[in-house]
């Protein structure tokens, strides 16, 4: 067994729309960045994982980390591909994790990349008009995209905790202020509140610049032994803990793409992510008071508000206050997506995952110019996924 597992290198491509480039050529780019930080070349790996797109690239078979290696470096290591939506960073992050913590073998490397169609994501290409599939029965009885889903909640949080428009815009402009000086960033101009709120409706209540886009982007990193890791003479940043989770019945979340759900008292929200959060911070031995960084899927301005509660960073309500009064800020009492989120990146589903883990690193590494959290020590993220996929992973320097 391994003595721990540890991030060696991370690398990124800059989040935007990238009509030119293929998804290859982006994780290709991502892949050789990690591999750079971490003081290796392909020869250095014995195993890569790869979080497998719906939309394009593995050889149409979702067969992305064989297509990688096929078009660079054939040299007969693991290869695996997995799944699991915008939660599919997340998994194959775990899966390499498993790899190296079982002692198969000392270094891994993780890519997700992704080339996203424009506009709303659509049903999978080839689904089939059956009225047991969810995601058939939503378009067909309710028309409904995304975005009404998240609008739901939002507007349960308004009736439950009375949350202003002005506070869920003031979550937008927290993100674009994180966002500024990264340069992997796809929007860093500022915005203000009533900018925010002049924004296009899309679902009542939220506007168009509380909704992630979509956009185009890879990522990757390269998890290794302690002894890999130690002859890398990169600064440590361990594994502490990583989990992955799928939905309770019972779970009171607006689920896309569900038409409809049983309610049961006791069970948690959004219970794919909770549950992971829950068992990540366990097997690190970490409370939520150790927790410097979070970095946290924000689909919505809603979620920057709701998911602190849900892991029970404060209490129900009490995010409104924390946001309107500058505690979720790069040095406040929690750091939350000092990177600048989904909102400021677009949402690339697959490497939106493997790109919380990258931010983490060049945190606690004391590497994120611009946007420094002093003294990060301890980070986690969290990812939701279609279908109840969840994950998260806590790292620790």
């Amino acid at each position: 067994m391994s003595e721990g597992v540890y991030v060696a290198g991370a690398g990124a491509i800059p989040w935007g729309k990238r009509p030119e480039t293929t998804q290859l050529a982006m994780a290709i780019e991502a892949l050789n960045a990690a591999f750079l930080d971490a003081g290796i070349g392909w020869e250095g790996i014995e195993g890569l994982v790869a979080a497998s797109s719906r939309f394009e690239g593995g050889m149409g078979w979702g067969l992305h980390a064989n297509e990688i290696l096929q078009a660079v470096s054939e040299r007969a290591i693991s290869c695996i591909n997995v799944g699991g939506a915008c939660a599919a960073g997340a998994i194959a992050f775990n899966t390499a994790y498993s790899m190296i913590a079982s002692g198969q073998h000392d270094s891994v490397a993780v890519i997700g990349a992704e080339r996203m169609p424009k506009g709303f994501i659509p049903r999978p290409p080839g689904s089939q008009d059956d009225i047991s599939d969810s995601d058939f029965l939503r378009w067909v009885t309710m028309g409904a995209t995304n975005p009404a889903y998240w609008a739901l909640e939002a507007q349960r949080r308004r009736y439950d905790f009375g949350t202003s428009d002005e506070t869920l815009a003031r979550a937008s402009v927290l993100m674009r202020s994180n966002a500024a000086a990264n340069p992997y960033a796809r929007f860093r101009d500022p915005l203000t509140i009533e900018e925010v709120l002049a924004s296009p409706m899309v679902a009542d209540p939220l506007h168009l610049l509380q909704i992630c886009p979509v956009s185009d982007g890879a990522a990757a990193v390269v998890l290794g032994s302690r002894k890999f890791a130690e002859g890398t003479g990169r600064p440590l940043v361990e594994v502490a803990g990583c989990a992955i989770g799928s939905g309770q019945f019972g779970d009171p979340a607006r689920r896309i793409p569900t038409i409809s759900n049983t309610v049961l008292e006791g069970v948690a929200h959004t219970s794919e992510v909770t549950t992971s959060v829950k068992r990540a911070m366990e097997m690190a031995s970490v409370d939520l008071p150790d927790i410097d960084v979070l970095e946290m899927a924000d689909n919505t301005s809603w979620h920057l508000l709701a998911w602190p509660e849900l892991f029970g960073f404060v209490e129900p309500g009490q995010s409104d206050w924390m946001i309107n009064n500058g505690r979720f800020a790069i040095n406040g009492d929690l750091a939350l997506n000092p990177s600048g989120g989904f909102l400021s990146f677009g949402e690339a589903t697959t490497a939106q995952a493997v790109l919380q883990v990258c931010e983490l690193v060049w945190q606690l590494r004391g590497e994120a110019v611009g946007r420094q959290v002093t003294g990060a020590r301890v980070g986690m993220s969290a990812v939701l996924g279609l279908a109840g996929n969840g994950g998260s992973i806590v790292l620790k320097r």
